[in-house]
């Protein structure tokens, strides 16, 4: 057996459970946050639904779920709009966390924060970077694929 046949044979099975395992984890993670969340859990279910059974009876519903939330996302061109800005919002967000400006000290239920914003620095503007990209791609994406351009309205003089 080859090196290249071996190493297919092993992320067929090992690797493609691991990166379904990591991003199912991390899409959960991203759910609640700006950008790709479903998206990336999608992707780690469907991973892991070449090796579990529970995974193949997730998968399903999830795809349908987030074909859903994308139809609705691009259905107007508000959304599209809001959709967008929240991308802007997370490049500026990254450039306020890479700048790291000194913040007040304050502290909620006994946690203490300041005067440095919380992980501050390059890595957690590097990763906004990242999810407004991501987040402008699955909406040029889902733009394309779903927005239903509006009808024209036929007015008769009848």
């Amino acid at each position: 057996m080859n090196v290249g046949l071996a190493l297919k044979s092993w992320f067929r099975r090992t690797g493609s459970e691991i990166l379904g395992w990591i991003l199912t984890i991390a899409g959960i993670i991203l759910i609640p946050a700006p950008g790709p969340g479903t998206l990336v859990l999608v992707a780690g279910i469907s991973l892991l639904s070449r090796n579990y059974v529970w995974a193949q009876k997730l998968l399903g519903p999830l795809e349908r779920k987030a074909v859903e939330a994308a139809k609705f996302g691009v259905a107007t061109w508000p959304r599209i709009t809001v959709s967008f800005l929240g991308g802007v919002w997370l490049v500026a967000l990254g450039v306020v966390w890479w700048l790291s400006p000194e913040i007040p000290e304050f502290s909620i239920l006994s946690v203490g924060f300041g005067p440095e914003l919380p992980a501050h620095g390059w890595g957690t503007a590097i990763g906004l970077w990242t999810s407004a990209i991501a987040a402008w791609g699955l909406l040029a994406y889902s733009v394309v694929r779903w927005h239903e351009p509006r009808k024209a309205k036929t007015h008769s003089n009848a």
